[in-house]
């Protein structure tokens, strides 16, 4: 009889602690892959009137079919910073994202032009290449000067300003990597799937994108100022296909994620150059990042196109590797191109002192007059 009861005391422990660790993996199986999308402009900031279309509408519409889509995986959830035709402070989009702890945030706007431009684009945050990409930030992050308390809420930020611009750049550099495959991902969708003009992944200093502390892009559509692609956008065909490509290229990035793929070169990205002189550092040197894999690739110069001088850090789940270690910038931008030369064509400078990774403006600001 004590026998007996011993047995269904343990077997009543086995049971307990199989339901134990069924609800800690139910529990950790639980957690939902968080997409933000942010329709961009809304209420009082019709964004741009191209062909009288308005920006703030089809951004909007855009949106939701994306979430719409989105939703339907019972492993994503979606949050919205609009859902109507409401005002919403560009830091308050950065706020909502952080707050939900997002995976992603993917904001969506439309372009106009003076011209009859056309094609899509997607952006992530950081430095200009060329007056043309400052120009597309500054009439998105103008909207902040419909905003109470603007100068408070960013700290003096200048859309006019160039150098306000670079002040911001490089504060999301934790997640560039991600942000530019996601922006990858959805550019080849508009290409391959839609066959839409490539305008290719850039950089930029969009200040919602500075709001948020995880992989973010925003995607320019087309142009609302181009006729034909106006009308496009416009119609609920156009605004479903470019719905659908992003939702494919989510959904190819979560994959990506959850089966820790994540190979790739960075050869879509147009990066800037900066002309200095007298980059000698001390305690700053500058390397070349060419590549980044969740692979530990041995670093030798047959993986890496015949690239010798080559260094692997490990941040997050990526290894990210680097071709060079000089503390002279200028020689760094020779060993750029060398890269670029090699296929690496999307290669970019990074910099670290005492061996710690910092943002490439603080080092740029190091460099003496």
């Amino acid at each position: 009889m004590k026998t007996n009861n011993i047995m269904h005391f343990v077997s009543f422990i086995i049971l307990l602690t199989l339901v134990s660790f069924t609800g800690v993996e139910a529990q950790n199986n639980s957690k939902k892959f968080v997409v933000v999308l942010d329709a961009g402009h809304g209420g009082k900031d019709p964004g741009n009137l191209g062909n009288g279309y308005r920006e703030k509408d089809i951004a909007l519409k855009t949106v939701l079919a994306i979430g719409k889509e989105l939703e339907k995986n019972k492993n994503i959830k979606v949050v919205y910073t609009r859902k109507t035709d409401v005002f919403v402070d560009l830091f308050v989009r950065g706020k909502i994202a952080n707050k939900e702890k997002a995976d992603l945030f993917v904001s969506v706007h439309c372009d106009s032009h003076t011209s009859q431009a056309y094609g899509a684009g997607t952006f992530v945050l950081g430095t200009h290449r060329n007056q043309t990409n400052f120009e597309v930030a500054k009439k998105e992050n103008s909207v902040i000067f419909m905003e109470e308390d603007y100068e408070k809420n960013y700290a003096g930020f200048d859309p006019n300003s160039p150098e306000s611009v670079m002040s911001i750049l490089l504060s999301q550099e934790e997640y560039l990597d991600q942000s530019i495959q996601l922006a990858s991902l959805i550019q080849k969708k508009f290409t391959s799937k839609l066959n839409r003009k490539d305008r290719r992944v850039k950089q930029a200093g969009f200040i919602v994108l500075h709001q948020t502390v995880m992989p973010s892009v925003l995607v320019e559509l087309g142009f609302l100022t181009n006729k034909k692609e106006g009308a496009y956008l416009n119609s609920k065909k156009g605004q479903i296909q470019m719905a659908e490509s992003i939702v494919e290229a989510i959904l190819d990035y979560k994959s990506r994620i959850d089966n820790n793929v994540s190979d790739y070169v960075l050869n879509d990205i147009e990066t800037d150059v900066i002309s200095d002189s007298d980059t000698n550092l001390d305690n700053i040197t500058f390397k070349v990042q060419i590549a980044a894999s969740s692979k530990a690739l041995d670093t030798k110069p047959y993986n890496f196109k015949g690239l010798d001088v080559i260094s692997r850090h490990k941040e997050g789940n990526l290894y990210k590797y680097f071709y060079g270690n000089s503390s002279d910038y200028e020689a760094t931008k020779t060993l750029e191109q060398e890269a670029k030369s090699k296929g690496y064509t999307s290669s970019f400078i990074v910099a670290f002192k005492d061996g710690k990774k910092i943002a490439l403006i603080d080092a740029l600001k190091s460099i003496p007059n």
